[in-house]
This record gives C-alpha cells, sequence and structure tokens, in this order.
C-alpha cells in the first residue's frame, strides 16, 4: 500500500492511427478519478489534444508523481530512459502486440488504473544500461538503454571483428553480425532472438549474445553487471552501435564501446497480483495445448 497519486503524465504512442481517442478517454478517467492530469509535450503536440498542460520530460519529473504510458514495450523503453533519471513511476498500457512491459491491456485499463492510483499496486524496479562511445580517446556518443546495447555489421559489410574486455581482463575476440549486451529486461528481446538466456529481473546480471557468430563456440554467457564492459572494434566497415535502438552509425576500426551498470533504475507498477512468470507463460504461449 502506498499514498494515493495525485499528478499524472500521460504518454501516448502518437504515431499510432487512433490514438487520439483512446488517450482522451485515460485523461477524463484520472480527471474523474480526482488527479490532475498534464500530457507529455510531443504527444499533446502530435494528437491535436489541448484540454491539458503540455509538459517536456524534465517538467514531468518535477511536477508529476506517476507516468501513464500508452502503447507498445517501445513507447515504454523511450518515456523509461527519459523519466527513470527522476524517479518517476511508470505504468504500461498496451496498444501493441507483445507488450513484455506494458501489461494493462487499453480495453480493461479503467479496471486495472482505478486501484493503482488509489495505491494498491506491485512495484519492481529494473536496472538500466549506460555506455558510450570513444575514439582516440575522446567520448563522442553516449546514451542509456533499458533493454540492451547492441553493436552490429554495416547493411553491405561482411562480418565484424570484436575485441572484449571486462574490467581489465581480455574475453576474447568475436567475429560476428555483431554484439549484444542485454539486461535482464532486454534477455526478451533481440537477445532472445540471438539465442540467449531469458533473466528474471531480480538478478544482477547481463547476457552478452554474439549475433550469427562465425564461431559456433561462441555462445551467448551471463555475467555480473558489475565492472566494466568494453567492445572495440577491431575490423569491419560501416559498424553501428545503439542503445535501445537509439544509434550511433559508422563505427570506426579502433572506436570502443563501453556499457555499465547505470545509477539509474526504472521503477515499473503493476496491478496487484502481477506476475513475471505469468506474463512469460502468456507472451510465450508457454501454457500452449494446456
Amino acid at each position: 500500500m502506498s499514498s494515493r497519486f495525485r499528478h499524472a503524465a500521460l504518454v501516448g504512442k502518437y504515431q499510432a492511427r487512433g490514438i487520439q481517442g483512446p488517450l482522451e478517454e485515460i485523461a477524463q478517467f484520472l480527471v474523474r478519478q480526482g488527479l490532475d492530469v498534464s500530457l507529455e509535450r510531443d504527444t499533446a503536440l502530435n494528437t491535436g489534444i489541448t484540454d491539458y498542460n503540455a509538459l517536456t520530460h524534465a517538467e514531468m519529473g518535477r511536477e508529476c508523481d506517476i507516468a501513464i504510458v500508452v502503447g507498445g514495450d517501445g513507447t515504454m523503453l523511450g518515456s523509461a530512459r527519459q523519466l527513470a533519471q527522476f524517479g518517476l513511476p511508470l505504468v504500461g498500457i498496451n496498444q501493441g502486440r507483445l507488450g513484455f512491459i506494458t501489461d494493462v491491456p487499453i480495453g480493461h485499463f479503467a479496471d486495472a488504473l482505478a486501484p493503482m492510483i488509489a495505491g494498491d499496486y506491485e512495484e519492481e524496479r529494473r536496472t538500466m544500461l549506460e555506455g558510450g562511445v570513444w575514439r582516440d580517446e575522446r567520448l563522442i556518443f553516449d546514451g542509456f538503454g533499458v533493454n540492451d546495447v547492441v553493436v552490429s555489421r554495416g547493411p553491405t559489410s561482411s562480418m565484424i571483428e570484436l575485441k572484449v574486455t571486462i574490467g581489465d581482463e581480455f574475453v576474447g575476440n568475436f567475429r560476428a553480425d555483431g554484439l549484444i549486451v542485454a539486461s535482464p529486461t532486454g534477455s526478451t528481446a533481440y537477445a532472445l532472438s540471438a539465442g540467449g538466456p531469458i533473466l528474471h529481473p531480480g538478478i544482477a546480471a547481463w547476457v552478452m549474445a554474439p549475433i550469427a557468430p562465425h564461431d559456433l563456440s561462441n555462445r551467448p554467457i551471463v555475467l555480473p553487471d558489475v565492472g566494466r564492459i568494453s567492445i572495440e572494434v577491431a575490423q569491419g566497415r560501416d559498424a553501428s552501435v545503439n542503445f535501445d535502438m537509439q544509434g550511433m552509425a559508422s563505427l570506426l576500426p579502433g572506436d570502443r564501446i563501453t556499457v555499465a551498470r547505470s545509477s539509474h533504475q526504472v521503477r515499473f507498477l503493476h496491478p496487484l497480483g502481477w506476475s513475471y512468470y505469468a506474463t512469460l507463460r502468456r507472451k510465450l504461449h508457454w501454457n500452449t495445448g494446456v
């Protein structure tokens, strides 16, 4: 049980067709529940909803005490990267297809949100990744990731060779289409497609998974999420790196990507009775045939 929320920020996947109606319905519901409501600025500008204050992410972090995110996991990831530094809790209303972290069905948002905004919910905190790209010992790009950091080859180039160091210890050279460093949250995303294991979010670990490695003995490995991973581009043209699909292209041989655990955590709120295992069972169809 927690104290009642007072001011909700509403974020929507404004590119989605027909999003304005559901956003207005959710906003009106929140107002009837006694909350002040503000819209994230880009959501307001792109949907034409003008009945509520429009706030930047920084203003949301200062003025609001809960964020309601309407869309799919991609929308939630973007909001989480922006709002984690403010400790603002997020609730995901799923208007997408898969929805590992947007777990409230849009058709049942009222039943789920009413007790949550009154203080009855399950809360979990997820670790984040942060890192940067170094060229000639100069930081040229940095970013945060809730899911993963991915180094990959260019669209027309051959395999790349990546030199991996963890802490001060050389681990190995990997020839592959790329390399994924994923958090437990990201273990059910790209890393899963690359053959990596699923990590429970309560485990303080990362998955490091090569993408289509040249040597089949290069297998995914689970690592403790302490220290720093360094990935140097030893060979390869047109490689790129992205943090939750927010990226930098045109890496050069000798560029070094560093990945470490962020000091920020994401706060996710779920309806009472929420279960991580039930989410896996439902999303990955583990109950097929039962």
